[in-house]
């Protein structure tokens, strides 16, 4: 069973920048697409980006496109998402998932996630 977990998390002000990291065990890392995604206080979880397998395809929400990054290191089975110019609606619990096929936005095409990081921005 594929097991996933983050870490990075933490308590930034506003406009500081934090990297989150997700490392996953057993499975096949390289074939993997991998997500993030968030869940601010009393919202539904949402998508913050994706990255193809070999890195050739990335995505990323309009609400953190330009401020945000996601690399992935397949020879250490991990996952990045460096997060610059953070604000308080960047305050969230941070998910990192797994999915089979291509890059989604869709929390439905991923099978495997983690427990989530928290990230906290004050002002």
């Amino acid at each position: 069973q594929v097991h996933i977990v983050e870490a990075g998390g933490g308590l930034v002000q506003t406009g500081g920048s934090l990297t989150l990291s997700c490392e996953v065990f057993r499975g096949t890392f390289s074939m993997y697409t991998m997500g993030w995604f968030r869940q601010p206080p009393g919202k539904e979880r949402e998508f913050v980006s994706t990255i193809s397998w070999d890195s050739g395809l990335k995505y990323y929400a309009d609400s953190v496109k330009g401020r945000f990054t996601i690399t992935r290191e397949n020879g250490a089975n991990v996952v990045r998402l460096q997060m610059d110019n953070l604000n308080v609606d960047d305050t969230a619990v941070y998910y990192c998932a797994a999915a089979r096929g291509g890059p989604s936005r869709h929390q439905r095409d991923y099978a495997y996630w983690g427990q989530g990081t928290q990230v906290t921005v004050s002002s």
